[in-house]
């Protein structure tokens, strides 16, 4: 990926350079998105896994 195209990752990095001068934040809060879209994608296909597979229901 291009250094000039805007990511959660060069976000949290780039974000890395500001901590210990009090702004905490600029790192924080894109780590915080990118916790959250894992989650919800991890939350969507076990959603999608129990709708899927009718098995688990038969017994």
């Amino acid at each position: 990926m291009p250094e000039t195209q805007p990511s959660l990752g060069s976000l949290i990095k780039s974000g890395f350079d500001y901590i210990q001068s009090g702004s905490w934040w600029i790192t924080l809060i894109p780590g915080l998105v990118l916790v959250v879209l894992v989650l919800v994608i991890n939350l969507l296909g076990d959603w999608l896994r129990d709708v899927m597979n009718s098995r688990l229901y038969k017994g």
